[in-house]
């Protein structure tokens, strides 16, 4: 009867959402192509794909952050395990789709999650055969859990957190939660905290880890795209003897504040310049506007090796995927998602570059992650548009404050590495085929 009322009430919940949906995916164009995906719908290319021999591991990541954690969870699998590793790798939001199927190479295959309803996901589980699904960060899909213990899949959470409000949310769950979380192989989470709160919820404390937040392990650095970063900077007029603030991530709010902030300024810092880098590219001729409105020159990511702008005040990053070979040139940056809307985005790719990073009060998707960088004092958090504006000029004006943070950053990002080592171990029992390179 559980099942049945949750299943219900799913597909309540979905019609009422599905206008917003539709008008989202109208709006943002992204997954239309691939519409067939949500239901577990695939043509004959994708068929065939999925239908290879080569033991399957399904990996599944929402968006952007949890897709960094992906791709290099699944280097490391293949990396460390005997037996050649094949992985179909599902996204949530178009923004992540796109990302991925940058980066995506064959033998591996690109799908977005289906719809949980138990037709659906048992409709998945016959095309995508896995041997292994695996979870980024909390992704609780009741539907697709049960179908794992139906077929005796194996099932693990990797870079597994949950945050204090969710946790007290969660817990009016438990009905769910006690019955889901013991069906997990492993669980992997990113403190102990998080370890101690999965384990209250349900889970089998034999298979929880604290291990660390996936999040430090980085891809390593790319000095080619980060040169070209470096010439779409410098067809801005932006060269090292200017100094760049970098918006990352921004959400509609962030740009107008930091703006004009960067307006306020210029005049006593003549070497200073912004760039922008919206969340959401396709948000790229909304901001344009607003920058047009406060009378400031723009060039724009996509357009600029075409049309240079020498003399611009701003470079609008209006692409997707290339945002931290940009960080690789600022010297302080602001994390976005943080002072205007909640969540966070991601703060350790810039201050693993050696960057003096900023976030608003709202960095509630990295709170573990907050709390041991404010401990060692390698970042910098404000409340308000106010204390953002005078940290920001705090920084630019004592060169040496910016970078003894940006020190502390990087030297914090190095020390917290190793996760991803651990989170190999605890999956060994689980891996398929035969067990790991030593």
């Amino acid at each position: 009867m559980i099942w049945i009322g949750y299943n219900i009430l799913f597909i309540i919940g979905f019609c009422l959402l599905l206008p917003r949906f539709l008008w989202r995916m109208l709006r943002r164009g992204g997954y239309r192509r691939h519409f067939g995906h949500r239901w577990a719908s695939y043509d004959a290319d994708t068929r065939a794909a999925l239908r290879a021999d080569t033991p399957c591991i399904w990996m599944h990541a929402v968006s952007v952050g949890e897709l960094f954690v992906a791709f290099r969870l699944m280097e490391a699998l293949r990396a460390s395990n005997a037996q050649p590793q094949r992985f179909v790798l599902t996204t949530t939001t178009s923004t992540g789709h796109a990302l991925a199927r940058q980066r995506i190479q064959a033998p591996d295959v690109l799908l977005y999650f289906p719809v949980d309803l138990p037709f659906i996901m048992r409709r998945a589980f016959r095309h995508i055969r896995p041997s292994l699904v695996c979870l980024v960060e909390c992704e609780l899909w009741p539907n697709l859990i049960r179908c794992c213990a139906e077929k005796a899949c194996p099932l693990a959470l990797v870079n597994g957190r949950i945050s204090h409000k969710s946790f007290a949310g969660y817990r009016w769950l438990r009905v769910f939660t006690r019955r889901l979380l013991p069906e997990f192989n492993v669980l992997c989470m990113q403190s102990e905290s998080d370890r101690q709160r999965v384990v209250h919820l349900g889970a089998r404390p034999d298979r929880t880890h604290a291990v660390g937040s996936a999040k430090y392990e980085l891809d390593p650095r790319d000095p080619e795209q980060e040169a070209a970063a470096a010439r779409v900077l410098q067809a801005a007029g932006i060269t090292n003897d200017h100094v760049l603030v970098l918006g990352g991530s921004t959400w509609p709010g962030e740009e107008e504040i930091l703006a004009r902030w960067y307006q306020a300024q210029r005049d006593q810092f003549p070497a200073l310049r912004l760039a922008l880098a919206p969340r959401h590219a396709e948000r790229a001729n909304e901001v344009l506007a607003l920058l047009a409105r406060l009378g400031l020159r723009v060039a724009r990511r996509s357009t600029i090796e075409q049309t240079p702008e020498p003399d611009a005040d701003v470079v609008l990053i209006d692409t997707t995927g290339e945002l931290r070979h940009f960080y690789a040139h600022a010297a302080i940056v602001f994390v976005g998602k943080s002072l205007t809307a909640h969540g966070g985005q991601n703060m350790i790719e810039p201050a693993a570059l050696g960057k003096a990073v900023v976030v608003g009060p709202h960095m509630e998707n990295f709170a573990a992650s907050m709390e041991d960088f404010k401990v060692h004092d390698a970042i910098v958090q404000v409340t308000s548009p106010a204390e953002l504006e005078a940290a920001l000029t705090d920084l630019l004006a004592q060169p040496g404050k910016r970078e003894a943070l940006a020190t502390r950053a990087g030297q914090h990002v190095a020390r917290k590495s190793g996760a991803m080592e651990t989170t190999l171990r605890a999956l060994q029992s689980v891996l398929p085929g035969d067990s790991m390179r030593p």
